[in-house]
């Protein structure tokens, strides 16, 4: 039992750190950091333009700040709107986007030629973000959204550089899976109107391992045996690279014997 539990804590020993969701919430929220709105008058002249402020933040704390009645001796602003916020909801694991964990990703190890960089196959997971729209009248809330769904359907993609030590680019596809609304004024003068729009989305991310450093195989062997023992043999076949000390990213041939014990 000790040994098994050895092992599995060996697997866990190594430091590494590729900001995956760090990435994902960039490139998420870059996406809608440059929305403007404008306001216009009875001729259809515009008055106004101006960009639509985002922030990470969660609901709640957003709707506390635009609630919040203005006091000489707080510091802090009121919100203005219109305004976005995000916020991260959930992260969970998906078996549809599997694939072999055995299979590796390689690049040349410029620092040492015999060995090379490796790095098992990803897992896959789906990262839950909502994107909130705060607005006071109704125009602001309809400009908004109709800058963003036309881009989704339902998915848009984005390329993120996942691991720069392999040069891996990923495709982060981000899914919009609804959009709600909802009024929060109640019909009291003394409350700020806000009306929300809620836009769901669902990231398709991959989170890497560590990057290992293995050898370069040159040579390979292999012998058949008749029986499960292991002492009939009949035959061997050994292949190698030409030249011996060939690169990954050189022009090599390979050189193969079979040999025969009948």
């Amino acid at each position: 039992m000790s040994e098994i539990l050895l092992v599995r804590w060996h697997v866990l020993d190594k430091t590494f750190y590729w900001g995956t969701t760090r990435k994902a919430i960039i490139a998420f929220g870059n996406l809608f950091n440059d929305i403007f709105i404008e306001r216009r008058n009875s001729s259809g002249q515009v008055q106004q333009r101006f960009k639509v402020p985002l922030a990470y933040a969660p609901r709640q704390k957003m709707l506390a700040r635009i609630e919040q009645q203005p006091n000489i001796d707080d510091q802090r602003v009121q919100v203005t709107l219109p305004r976005m916020s995000f916020e991260i909801l959930s992260l969970g694991y998906d078996p549809r986007r599997k694939i072999s964990p055995i299979q590796t990703n390689r690049a040349i190890n410029t620092a040492d030629s015999d060995l090379i960089k490796a790095q098992y196959a990803p897992t896959p997971y789906d990262l839950n973000i909502n994107l909130y729209v705060y607005v006071k009248n109704q125009d602001d809330g309809l400009q908004i959204i109709e800058q963003i769904l036309p881009y989704f359907n339902p998915d848009f993609n984005l390329s993120l550089k996942a691991i720069p030590e392999l040069n891996i680019l990923n495709d982060l596809p981000v899914i919009l899976n609804s959009v709600d609304y909802q009024d929060e004024y109640e019909g009291d003068y003394a409350v700020r109107r806000a009306i929300i729009w809620t836009l769901s989305y669902t990231l398709k991310i991959n989170y890497y391992g560590p990057v290992n450093r293995t050898g370069i195989i040159r040579r390979v062997n292999a012998n058949l045996f008749n029986d499960a023992a292991l002492t009939q043999q009949l035959h061997e076949y050994t292949a190698t690279v030409s030249p011996e000390n060939a690169q990954p990213n050189s022009d090599f041939d390979f050189s193969e014997t079979f040999t025969d014990f009948e």
